[in-house]
């Protein structure tokens, strides 16, 4: 499964973020209630030192200077128990808890309820002439930690809405930073496998520039493969169509030998190969003439559709005549700009093959028109069809259907397939009237109609 770059990038800023975010809300909630705590506790041990300062004894008994106000800093915010080592007390405020203290140490710091609100305690434990005594000195000013609790929420809240704020930004900002490469993807999608033209360099921001370089040297690479092989095939083609011709000439004449006549048969066989050789060489001729990448020079010239038919149907007359085949047209006047020989080679190959696949008495009908304001080719055929599961294969090249009459080489329906794509029509194999024969059609974009 793909990863997304948008997705990867929100969250490596949204973790380091949501924690700097948090540390923040910290520092401050420290620097807002620190300072506060210290004041606090620094009043506390003012207190309890003048209180234990003034610890007397009266009658045998402990007691407080009666005098100690004066000398009691912050007095109105202080209050104080003096207790002995059973908790009973022996001065201040009763309602001052009373602070259980371990073993160890002499001062305890700690929050106690008072009033029905925490305050700050300190419990300090000293030792008298009637045993250890304690000194609890509590905090009665209001305390700034509910307002300090109320900012850290406050801060946090806010840091987490400037948080989603960004990362909302931040991915605008990435998906307008990536709006080159989506322009980049969108260019090629848009492209047929067979386009191979190099992408425009300076099309893009500097850091996509090295993957158009090196998708440009694919291309070029892609592009002169593809150009071999066509002018390969091409050239050959070439170079074969001049001595087969001159192989089928001397055929002709020596088949019309009287001395021949005793291997007339062989001859008539060997005559057979050598027509179906060179009909395979055209085949593979108009392939590399078909492809993309060949100079079709009359490309974009205006193609009238009834023409092209009427031609190819008078080239087939005879041999349909010949195979008792009723060959009609059905045409009507329709131009398209196109090159005229790769239609003819196109509405050739589909008339071969439907005469191919015609049992005598039959019918083959060559069709051109618009409809839909759309062109089409079509050639209709009474013959043994072609089944559903066939029809995708068939296109495919040196594929004949099992028990397919003749020595065909398979490529009949794949020049149809690849001229059709040339011109981005539509090609598609259904069956005939009444389910009988075959119906191949090609349609051409609305674009194409002159």
């Amino acid at each position: 499964m793909t990863s997304s770059i948008s997705r990867q990038l929100i969250l490596w800023l949204a973790i380091p973020l949501m924690l700097v975010a948090v540390c923040g809300a910290l520092i401050h909630y420290l620097n807002n209630v620190a300072p506060v705590v210290i004041s606090s506790d620094r009043r506390l041990k003012d207190a309890a030192n003048s209180l234990m300062a003034h610890v007397v004894v009266k009658q045998g008994q402990i007691a407080l200077d009666p005098y100690i106000q004066p000398f009691l800093p912050h007095a109105d915010s202080i209050r104080y128990a003096l207790r002995d080592a059973q908790g009973r007390l022996l001065a201040g405020d009763p309602q001052l808890p009373i602070v259980a203290m371990g073993g160890e140490g002499t001062q305890l710091l700690a929050m106690a309820l008072l009033d029905g609100r925490n305050v700050r305690t300190l419990t300090t434990r000293f030792d008298s002439p009637r045993g250890p005594i304690t000194m609890t000195v509590a905090d009665v000013r209001a305390t700034t930690e509910p307002e300090a609790r109320f900012g850290l929420m406050s801060t946090l809240l806010w840091d987490f809405v400037q948080l989603d704020i960004t990362l909302v930004l931040v991915w605008v900002g990435i998906q307008l930073g990536l709006r080159p490469i989506k322009r980049l993807r969108d260019e090629i999608a848009r492209r047929s496998p067979l386009d191979l033209r190099p992408i425009v360099e300076t099309s893009g921001p500097r850091e996509i520039a090295p993957v158009v370089v090196t998708l440009n040297r694919l291309f070029g690479m892609l592009r002169t493969s593809v150009q071999s092989q066509q002018q390969f095939i091409a050239d050959t083609a070439h170079q074969l169509r001049t001595p087969i011709t001159g192989m089928q000439a001397q055929l002709d004449l020596l088949i019309a030998e009287p001395a021949a006549q005793p291997i007339r048969t062989r001859l008539l066989t060997l005559q057979e190969g050598v027509k179906q050789l060179a009909h395979s060489a055209n085949q593979l001729l108009t392939l590399a003439r078909a492809d993309p990448s060949a100079n079709i020079s009359a490309r974009n010239q205006s193609v009238d559709l009834q023409t092209i038919v009427n031609e190819v149907a008078a080239k087939f007359f005879d041999r349909a005549l010949q195979s008792n085949i009723d060959l009609g047209v059905d045409a009507t006047p329709v131009a398209i700009r196109a090159d005229a020989s790769l239609l003819d080679d196109l509405m050739s190959n589909l008339v071969d093959n439907a005469l191919k696949y015609t049992l005598a008495g039959g019918s083959v009908t060559a069709m051109a028109g618009e409809k839909n304001g759309r062109p089409y080719l079509a050639v209709v055929d009474t013959g043994s069809g072609i089944p559903e599961a066939e029809r995708h294969r068939v296109r495919q090249r040196f594929y004949r259907m099992p028990n397919s009459p003749g020595h065909g080489s398979g490529l009949g329906l794949a020049i149809v397939d690849e001229i059709a794509r040339l011109y981005d029509c539509s090609m598609s194999i259904e069956a005939g009237p009444h389910g009988i024969g075959t119906r191949v059609s090609i349609q051409f974009p609305p674009r194409s109609v002159n």
